[in-house]
């Protein structure tokens, strides 16, 4: 068994994982309202939304799709996506990206459990957790 985060997006999804792409590298596969083999009956203004997004780095995925008007969106909420870096500098690196025109419940710092940890939502409202437990550049 796996498990796989799915986050919900209100059309903020496509630009939402270009950025992700970008911060955590991998490859992107996206697939449109417009691309569906079958007729989805999705109003003119919805066909670009994306109907299904996967971000594949490594073993681990992050998907997600954009609403549709029948599913009133509420944004999300109650979970974060829970990063485990290996070093330092990564940690500073994929903080710095994430943060930047979010918010920061809890600035990148050194805790009892982590050498770093942080916590902060981006500028898509996606709540994040680095953690770098112990620093593997450190002999």
């Amino acid at each position: 068994m796996k498990i796989h985060a799915y986050l919900m997006f209100d059309g903020q999804c496509e630009a939402a994982f270009n950025f992700y792409a970008e911060c955590l590298g991998g490859t992107l596969e996206m697939m449109r309202y417009a691309d569906s083999p079958e007729d989805m009956q999705v109003p003119a203004e919805f066909q670009q939304r994306i109907m299904h997004v996967c971000l594949t780095v490594g073993d681990q995925l992050l998907m997600a799709s954009d609403t549709l008007p029948q599913s009133p969106y509420e944004g999300i909420k109650g979970c974060s996506i829970s990063l485990q870096v290996d070093n330092v500098p990564e940690a500073e690196r994929l903080y710095a990206a994430l943060s930047a025109q979010g918010s920061v419940q809890m600035a990148l710092q050194q805790t009892f459990w982590a050498t770093r940890f942080a916590m902060l939502t981006d500028r898509f409202g996606v709540s994040w957790m680095i953690n770098c437990a112990v620093d593997s550049q450190m002999g």
